[in-house]
């Protein structure tokens, strides 16, 4: 097999008032837009604080989005809890009994109460008689539109729902192991849109497989299930995907309709749902929904969330209009939840609050046509098997064919070492002409996130830190690397094809382009890193089934996007590997000259990309960049 060396030694050196017009706009909006069928809006909450808060917001975008139907909580409570429950009125609620601690088994797994409290309303509401589709949400959401399932795409047959690429279960032995059709299982959830008959179908089965995925504790590890931290806490979604097949359901997948504040909307994406479910944040401002999880602000009159920044400052921190079209929608989210808190605390008959700056902001008009129901465009209802087929079209080098798109990306950590070198690196990724945007994921400590000061020195994901081990304790930062491109692959909104990994000390002097270097999907690119004698020795037999393909690359890598989603996880899981066999740290077997494991994650590079081809059957080798 032949090595391609390219040189690129030149290019790389190491409120209860939204008033008039907004809310006619919104009616003229929906005019002819009557649905012709029955439709009911879905999502499932426990009796506490943490719920309560999020059920006012994900309430008031309801009402103000102009969603069509009834909506209904599903409200999981025991018979304890309901004694002091104090949040009975704020949305129409349906109770059903609580399984957070399984009655037979005795596991405490509060997310099964999601298809349980679905399987009990079928059983028991009325309403539920009179149903012709669903849409199901999760309690931590802003719903910016009108949700409408056969707007959407959604066929008898064919849900609607968004993509969850983090569920890996569908992929490998743990599909097999729950469901008979594991060439089904659709990688899901946040979102589903589908017909009342498909649902009586499904959750049932929904129910009994997340009962199966929680007490299958031997498949619970990163690798099986994609939970980083091998709970078994993303049961539930796995159980969700399991059952569908099972019941010979295939979904329509949308990567459009849903964002994570905090994430850059695709340019002529209108998204009409946000999920707030990771820290995001607005310059030196931002939000942890974890940091609220006994917060009682529902019923403590007259607080709101800290007020973020206004959009003239915001108009200030961005001048690329995507991003600040992102920053934009963080604003609408937390401005959102203080409106629908707001008019809940006057709903409980709170004192008028005295008059501020931002209370006169969340009634003005400004954030009224800020924040007014939005419709779905046709680019955000496009579905994702049809994007995949458009991407595999495309042959790079092909005259009369465009450029695929890349994204470059990078990885630190929330401190000052790191923040001089994101502040070279991006100042040369702007100057070399390199095509495409470029994102820093930021790992960080949710304790170091509240002190952090460089939040604008790049466009930053964030990612939980993984310095810490959350199962083995060793202190090994390097492994955020790895970490943090699973975590971004996974959560991020991403169009590129191709994507370009650097190390945050490297400053380029010239554009990294697979078209420029012959990457193509199965045939990454990387540089030589000759020092990874692991790959010549015992090291690579121990830790991989390929060791003859074990390439010492590292440093630039140019890989297609569909080549990272498969190899990702193998990247992390090698590294944990290669860290955990402390016997063979040695100088002689590693090459490190400090015998203390720091190249784990190097050879975790190496080692995963090498399992690849075994997993595959089609070789992921490399070429090099010299």
């Amino acid at each position: 097999m032949g090595v391609e060396r390219i040189s690129l030694l030149g290019v790389v050196v190491l409120v209860a008032v939204v008033m008039g017009g907004v809310w006619v706009q919104a009616k003229e909006a929906a005019a002819g837009r009557e649905a012709p069928w029955r439709m009911h809006t879905l999502f499932s909450v426990e009796c506490q604080n943490y719920f309560d808060w999020q059920t006012v917001g994900l309430m008031h975008s309801y009402r103000k989005s102009q969603q069509p139907g009834p909506i209904t909580r599903l409200l999981s409570c025991t018979e304890q809890e309901k004694k002091t429950y104090r949040g009975m009125e704020l949305a129409p609620t349906f109770e059903v009994p609580s399984m957070s601690r399984h009655p037979r088994t005795d596991d405490w797994y509060p997310a099964i109460n999601k298809p349980a409290g679905v399987v009990h309303w079928l059983k028991h509401s009325k309403e539920a008689q009179n149903v012709d589709w669903v849409v199901i949400l999760d309690a931590d959401m802003i719903i910016r539109g009108p949700i409408i399932p056969w707007e959407l795409g959604a066929e008898k047959g064919r849900p609607v729902a968004a993509y969850y690429g983090y569920l890996i279960g569908c992929d490998n032995d743990l599909a097999k192991l729950h469901t008979k059709h594991p060439e089904l299982c659709d990688k899901v959830g946040g979102l589903l849109a589908m017909h009342i008959d498909d649902l009586r179908a499904l959750a049932p089965v929904w129910l009994s497989k997340t009962e199966e995925q929680r007490e299958d504790k031997a498949h619970w590890g990163t690798n099986y299930t994609g939970d980083i931290y091998g709970t078994g806490w993303i049961s539930e979604m796995h159980g969700y995907s399991f059952g569908a097949a099972e019941v010979g359901l295939r979904h329509k997948i949308n990567d459009n309709l849903m964002i994570y504040p905090g994430y850059t909307p695709r340019e002529g994406i209108e998204p009409i749902l946000m999920h707030y479910g990771l820290p995001f944040s607005v310059g030196n401002w931002s939000f942890s929904k974890l940091e609220h999880h006994e917060d009682d602000i529902v019923y403590d009159c007259g607080r709101l969330f800290p007020e973020p920044p206004y959009p003239r400052e915001v108009k200030g921190m961005e001048t690329d209009p995507n991003q600040r079209r992102a920053l934009f929608l963080n604003l609408e989210c937390i401005n959102t939840l203080n409106e629908g808190l707001l008019l809940q605390h006057t709903a409980n008959g709170c004192p008028k609050p005295k008059w501020s700056k931002y209370l006169s902001f969340l009634k003005s008009k400004t954030f009224a046509e800020l924040s007014q129901p939005r419709l779905v465009t046709p680019k955000s209802v496009q579905m994702m098997e049809v994007e995949h087929m458009q991407t595999q079209e495309k042959h790079v080098g092909n005259p009369g064919k465009p450029y695929p798109k890349i994204h470059t990306i990078f990885s630190t950590e929330c401190s000052p070492y790191f923040d001089w070198q994101t502040v070279g690196l991006v100042h040369s990724f702007h100057l070399s002409g390199q095509p495409g945007n470029i994102t820093r994921l930021l790992s960080c400590k949710e304790e170091d996130l509240k002190q952090y000061k460089g939040h604008d020195l790049a466009t930053t994901h964030y990612v939980p830190s993984m310095s810490r081990h959350p199962l083995t304790g060793d202190w090994y930062p390097a492994i955020n690397k790895p970490a943090a491109v699973l975590h971004w692959l996974n959560h991020a909104k991403i169009d590129a094809e191709y994507i370009v990994i650097l190390d945050a000390d490297m400053i380029m002097r010239g554009p990294i382009t697979p078209w420029e270097f012959n990457a193509s999907l199965g045939r990454p690119v990387s540089t030589p890193y000759d020092y990874l004698i692991g790959c010549d020795n015992e090291l690579a037999k121990m830790h991989t089934r390929h060791p003859d393909a074990c390439n010492k690359v590292g440093g630039v890598i140019i890989m297609h996007i569909n080549d990272l989603r498969r190899f990702a996880l193998l990247w992390l899981h090698k590294t944990e590997e290669v860290r955990a066999d402390t016997a063979h740290w040695s100088r002689n077997i590693t090459g490190d000259v400090y015998e203390a494991g720091w190249i784990s994650e190097m050879y975790g590079y190496s080692f995963g990309a090498a399992e690849v081809i075994s997993e595959l059957i089609k070789m992921l080798n490399h070429s090099y960049l010299i």
